[in-house]
């Protein structure tokens, strides 16, 4: 079996990883020239800007629908930075597998995947659901005729709640690979199935926009199979995880 390699560990106490041991969200930050802030201030730079940006949108062009959904788009994306954030700081404590996490973070493959579902988010909004919907979703959020500093900023906030999905999806992915490949001690399984747990709220918060999707079929599908997809694969990881002996399949 497959042991934890001991070296690269990142510790919580230091606020700094290095590149190809973080998220891209984290790395970006870290290597802004001049800026040293921790992660819940970033955190709570990124809220301001963007609900200060929705305020001020709505208030120029009388947009308040869209304001609301915008305020729980920033919401989102905020509780969603706060536990991607807690998730990677747990596997650089819990010493990782270097293979798991250059797997998990230096492929960067969670931007792939959120590109990919961002192209698709937009393609909807743009051009599917204005041709099978009474009302599109965008004429009700942005008018009939979107401005566009509106438009702007509705992308911006859109990207980064769709990159925390991409990123939710990679890090199930990447969980049931380490269930499978390593095993541990019975103190790091728990440990480790506990991140994973942690992964399923991370999914589960994309819930707070059903209530603005019941009359999208196409959108409320999706959102729901994306939070059943990380909350099935998220299980099997912890099953692997907590299986006695490990069953793992390298040595």
């Amino acid at each position: 079996m497959t042991e934890p390699a001991d070296d690269a560990a990142v510790t919580e106490d230091t606020e700094s990883v290095r590149y190809g041991d973080a998220w891209v969200y984290e790395s970006i930050v870290g290597a802004l020239p001049g800026v040293d802030v921790s992660s819940s201030t970033a955190i709570g730079i990124q809220v301001l800007a963007f609900e200060a940006g929705v305020l001020l949108v709505a208030a120029l062009y009388g947009l308040w629908t869209g304001a609301l959904v915008g305020t729980v788009a920033v919401a989102v994306a905020a509780i969603g930075s706060a536990l991607m954030l807690a998730y990677a700081r747990r596997i650089r404590e819990l010493d990782a597998p270097e293979a798991y996490r250059r797997l998990l973070f230096g492929s960067n493959v969670e931007v792939v995947l959120g590109v990919l579902a961002f192209v698709a988010v937009v393609t909807h909004l743009f051009v599917y659901d204005p041709r099978v919907a009474s009302e599109p979703l965008v004429e009700v959020l942005l008018g009939a005729e979107p401005p566009v500093l509106a438009t702007y900023l509705t992308l911006l906030v859109l990207w980064d709640v769709v990159y925390r999905i991409g990123t939710s999806w990679w890090a199930a992915v990447a969980a049931v690979w380490r269930a499978y490949a390593f095993d541990f001690d019975a103190e790091r399984r728990r440990a480790f199935a506990r991140v994973d747990a942690l992964n399923v709220a991370f999914a589960a918060v994309q819930l707070l926009f059903v209530p603005f999707v019941l009359d999208r079929p196409v959108l409320l599908v999706v959102l729901l199979g994306h939070v059943l997809a990380v909350a099935t694969a998220s299980a099997l990881s912890i099953g692997l995880t907590l299986a006695d002996g490990g069953d793992a399949a390298a040595t």
